[in-house]
Parts: C-alpha cells; structure tokens; sequence
C-alpha cells in the first residue's frame, strides 16, 4: 500500500478484501481513501498491471448502523450484478463480496473502477442541451432498469428485512417502522411522535396497493451517484454506482432520490427519455401520492442515519432545512387530512 491506511485493523481488513478478489500485496501499485462515502469507507485500489478496483469496507459489527443497512453491500452486490446480467446499464463488474446478514452489517465489496466522475460536477460545465441529452440518457437507463421484475416479492434482498413480502403496502410499512424505531433506538428526535407518523402514513397507504408488480430500484441515484464524462460527440454516463438501498418495488419510488429535492415533474429531458425506452409513467394524483411517500421515507433515512454518521454541523443544517422541514410539513398536512400533495408539488 502506497498511502497509509488510518489504523492497523482497517488495513488488515483492505488486505483481506483484496486477496478475496485475488489481488495479493504484492499486485497492489496504490491505495488511496477516497471521498463522498458516508456508509463505507472507500478505497480506490491500482493494481501493478494498471487496473483500477473500489474497495467498499462497511462498518464493524459493534459500530452504529439502521436496520436496513445490516447487510447493504451483500445487497449492492446483488443489485450489479443483476443489472450486468439483465441490463445494458453500464454498472461496475463484481469481483468480491463478503456480507453478514443476520449478526451485523456487510463486511467488504470490491469492483472494478468506473470511468467518469459523479453527475453534479460535470453538470456545472454544460450547456442545456447536453445537460439534456445526458438526462435523457439516464431517463432510459432507468426504464431499462425498471423493466427488471422479480418473482418473490417485495422489499429489501437482505435478510434483516426477508423474507420478502407479498404486497408493496406490507413491505413499504415494515420499511417505514424499521427507520422509526431506528430514531428510537438512537434518540432522534422527530417532527412528530413516531406512533403518529406510522400512523399517518399507514392511513395513505392504499395506494400502494396500485403496485402489484416487485421491479428493481436503485433508490439512491442523487446527482453524486452518477457518473459521466464528456466525449468528442457530447457528454456520457460511464456508470451508476452505490447501489447499497436497493430493493424490488415501485418504480416510482426511483424518482424521489433523482430529484433529491426537487419535483421531478419538470425534468422533462428525463422523462422523455424514460418513456422514449419503455418506462411508463403517469404521474396522476395516486402517483403523485405514492411519491409523496416515498420521499417521507427517504427523507426519514437521511435524517435519523445523520446520528450514528455523526454528520458534522454544517451537514445537519442543510438536513434541518432540506429533509426536516418539508418533512415536518408533509406530516402535518396528512394530519389534518389534507394530503402531502398540494403541499409538496406547488413547492417543489
């Protein structure tokens, strides 16, 4: 190793990770640490032979982690490789994994290296219509993954949360409880009493029951998560990466982490390109609902995971005004029987 690794046992685990790929100390050119990873520590590796790998190490069995996360690089795993195998979505190629599913959270994946850099950077430097172009591109790599379906049911792959369940609406709920008595567990508190927010979100949920098909969702394709380079003919995505939250469900669900915070009903480019490859979306006032509550979900993750990440201040601010705030107001609506809708998408 070129650069050091901050302590001995991390470094051991690297080294374990490496030979389970097949790559011995003395293959290794280079290793540094590299940033944006706030689950797992990432390293990207140089092999003497000039190939580049990612190492993924995930927090130890004693470190703080959410239900949904025991297990999470078993479940990324599995998430690129059925996408190599049933997609042309260029994704990375799996070399090792090694995940705990029942007594704590994954232990190590290694891929290979994507070419590219993450979508927010590039994005600053294009003109709009190859800011487009490359939204259209990544419209129809979403319908090519959502025409994915599985056959035995809903919810997260991992076995913390198996085995998957029959409808959408039973696994969607068991989803939204896990998060809530992780902010118990780690004392975080909520814009309202965790009874209330289950609650109101199982009083909406009916129109979960709209979804009878299980298909495969990324579920964290923010702007950082996708990766794309400019070429002589325009800008191209190289890869879409962390694919640690996966599960098999409503498609729709998709849209939330790639309009972050934002209504992803003005992202035409995108949408274009999604029915341009088959998706079909019709984002009608159910649709609209279902979305709604995916984002209260998503938006719950980000905020009860930012205690044992142990965000920094400036992190927690943003959290407060991005993800709290509109979720506070999302709740409140469905309290007074309003629905999160007119809220959320006259806002957006």
């Amino acid at each position: 190793m070129s650069e050091p690794v901050e302590d001995e046992r991390r470094r051991a685990r690297l080294v374990a990770a490496l030979e389970d790929a097949g790559v011995g100390r003395d293959r290794v050119a280079g290793c540094r640490k590299l940033d944006g990873g706030t689950f797992s520590a990432v390293f990207g590796v140089r092999t003497v032979d000039g190939d580049g790998l990612v190492v993924k190490l995930a927090p130890g069995p004693g470190d703080p982690v959410l239900r949904y996360e025991r297990g999470i690089l078993g479940t990324e795993a599995w998430y690129l490789r059925t996408a190599r195998e049933r997609t042309s979505v260029p994704v990375a190629t799996v070399l090792a994994v090694s995940a705990r599913d029942e007594d704590g959270p994954g232990d190590h994946l290694v891929t290979s290296e994507c070419p590219g850099v993450p979508w927010d950077r590039l994005a600053r430097e294009l003109d709009a219509g190859a800011w487009a172009r490359v939204r259209a591109e990544l419209g129809g790599h979403m319908a090519q993954l959502h025409a994915v379906t599985g056959t035995e049911g809903f919810g997260y792959p991992a076995l913390p949360f198996g085995p998957l369940r029959p409808s959408w609406r039973e696994a969607f709920l068991e989803m939204v409880d896990a998060v809530l008595d992780d902010a118990g567990r780690f004392a975080v508190p909520l814009p309202r009493p965790a009874e209330e927010i289950r609650a109101v979100i199982a009083a909406e949920s009916s129109v979960l029951d709209e979804v009878t098909v299980p298909r495969l969702v990324h579920w964290d394709l923010w702007d950082g998560n996708i990766l794309a380079e400019p070429r002589p003919a325009g800008p191209r995505i190289t890869a879409l990466i962390d694919a640690e939250r996966a599960f098999w469900g409503d498609p729709l669900a998709e849209f939330v982490s790639l309009a972050l915070t934002h209504d992803i009903t003005v992202d035409d480019a995108f949408l274009n390109g999604y029915r341009a490859a088959g998706g079909s979306v019709d984002l009608d006032a159910s649709a609209r609902n279902r979305i709604a509550l995916y984002r209260a979900y998503l938006y719950l993750i980000m905020w009860v995971e930012a205690r044992p990440r142990r965000f920094d201040a400036a992190t927690l601010d943003w959290l407060g005004r991005e993800v709290l705030t509109p979720l506070a107001a999302m709740l409140d609506a469905w309290h007074r029987g309003e629905g999160p809708v007119a809220h959320w998408w006259s806002t957006g």
